[in-house]
């Protein structure tokens, strides 16, 4: 394969990849109904992920501070309605998630 064939797959897989991502996390967070009370966009009962992402944009220990939120509960950061705990999320669903609402643009 010469090197444009190459450059062209490998950039075929890396947008595939990230579709794969961003559907996954969009899925998980519907089928774990975190989408009663965040959008992507919109402020509902809880902040936007958009507005998550901008709030954590460069902090280093942003995605294992937000995983532990999730799971254990939270408030006082978005305002007075508290976020309640979600043990029953699986870690590894909890960890696509909260890195596809990091990435929210």
């Amino acid at each position: 394969m010469n090197l444009l064939k190459q450059s062209a797959f490998a950039l075929s897989i890396g947008l595939l990849s990230g579709y794969s991502f961003a559907a996954d996390g969009m899925a998980l967070a519907q089928k774990n109904n975190c989408l009663a009370c965040h959008s992507v966009d919109t402020k509902i009962v809880g902040p936007s992920y958009k507005d998550v992402a901008l709030k954590y944009k460069g902090n280093a220990g942003a995605l294992n501070m937000l995983m532990a939120k999730v799971k254990n509960g939270g408030g006082g950061v978005w305002g007075s309605m508290p976020m309640p705990p979600n043990p029953q999320i699986n870690p590894e669903d909890m960890k696509t998630i909260v890195s596809w609402v990091l990435k929210q643009k």
